[in-house]
């Protein structure tokens, strides 16, 4: 292997080998703090233009499958880890890590200290960083501190379909609108409006008989209503929600709508959507293990989470109102509506990787329809 560097934007360096492809690549360094499920991070649409690492010490020990894909493509910039397994044990591998990662033109770096990297975010907060196989320090540090920043774009825009599909009923990929199937292979049809959606959140709608039609993000209310859906799903995604005013009007001209459920960026547009504001966390909830708190049971969720934003509480309005939680840092992590069938969640009910404390969820999402549709 090659050498290779990390450059923080504070003139932070840690030295490492190169991984994956040979080149520099640049984002906003963040930390994960799961075990198991590099696959479904690597593929997760909500790391768009950011450089994840990973806290646990050993990488692609059991490979990379075709089948735990979270959307069509490797969604980070790059990769950060302690030591890669270079020989992976796993009947259901096809890759290891490296190649994976070089067929795919990600460049990555291990060997790195991946224990005081983590320490240096968590004192610091998380910061613009970049990965170099052919420059030194000063030159990397150069082109980082002239490159764009990560709060600056909407991510959620390089990240969306470009055209609506289906997801029926047993399906393992997207099927295409013009699919000769039809609506009445599945008890409920619900749109989803997609700023990032990760693949597991289709399966798992799907296999509580749901037909998904997931739109663009820039699909306008009357898109999405046209076919009479009987609930809609703001997905998760990347970036400062800020810049996504235009998905916050659709929502707000849905809310009185239909039945409706966010999850992780689809909690932040309904705060935005009820008043609220975002503020960005120091380092972020990244990982499998974070305690949620609903208020109303009273009841502890571990939770799977992956943002570095989160909802104000003190500025919700028009019925909206804090459901759960943080148990680590008191933040927002869910809300509900005293009166419109809406709620949201800050976490991955999917959990892909991650436990299942929380799938529950998706089925209160279908109690809900049950009812809407009994009081017609």
């Amino acid at each position: 292997m090659s050498k290779a560097i990390l450059v923080l934007e504070d003139g932070t360096v840690f030295e490492g080998e190169s991984l994956g492809a040979c080149g520099y690549t640049t984002g906003e360094v963040v930390f994960n703090t799961g075990m198991t499920g590099y696959q479904e991070i690597l593929t997760d649409p909500s790391y768009a233009n950011q450089i994840v690492t990973l806290t646990y010490p050993l990488i692609g020990n059991y490979g990379i499958n075709p089948d735990d894909f979270e959307s069509r493509k490797v969604q980070v910039s790059g990769l950060v880890v302690r030591e890669v397994s270079e020989t992976p044990s796993n009947w259901r591998a096809e890759w290891n890590l490296h190649d994976f990662l070089k067929e795919r033109g990600i460049v990555a770096i291990s060997k790195v200290d991946t224990r005081a990297l983590t320490r240096t975010l968590r004192i610091r907060g998380v910061m613009m960083g970049t990965i170099s196989t052919e420059e030194t320090p000063q030159q990397a540090l150069e082109r980082l501190r002239s490159a764009p920043r990560y709060e600056s774009a909407d991510l959620t825009r390089l990240v969306t379909t470009e055209q609506p599909y289906r997801w029926y009923p047993g399906d393992k990929a997207p099927t295409p609108i013009a699919s000769p199937k039809t609506s009445h292979e599945a008890r409920w049809r619900l749109a989803l409006i997609d700023c990032g959606v990760k693949f597991n959140i289709l399966r798992s709608l799907a296999a509580l008989n749901c037909q998904v039609t997931v739109y663009p993000c820039t699909a306008t209310a009357s898109e999405i209503l046209r076919e009479n859906p009987d609930g809609i799903v703001l997905s998760p995604g990347p970036g400062d929600p800020v810049h996504l005013g235009y998905i916050v009007n659709t929502v707000r001209a849905l809310v009185e709508r239909k039945p409706i459920m966010g999850v992780c960026l689809g909690n932040q547009l309904l705060g935005y959507a009820f008043g609220s504001r975002t503020f960005k966390l120091k380092f972020g909830h990244r990982g499998s293990n974070h305690p949620v708190k609903d208020l109303q049971s009273g009841r502890v969720y571990i939770t799977s989470q992956n943002h570095g934003y989160a909802v104000d509480p003190d500025k919700l309005r028009d019925g909206m109102e804090v459901a759960q939680i943080n148990l680590n840092d008191g933040t927002v992590e869910g809300l509900r509506h005293r009166e419109l069938p809406i709620f949201s969640i800050q976490y991955h009910p999917e959990a892909s990787p991650g436990p299942h404390d929380s799938a529950n969820l998706f089925h209160r999402f279908i109690e809900i329809l049950e009812q809407v549709e009994a009081k017609k």
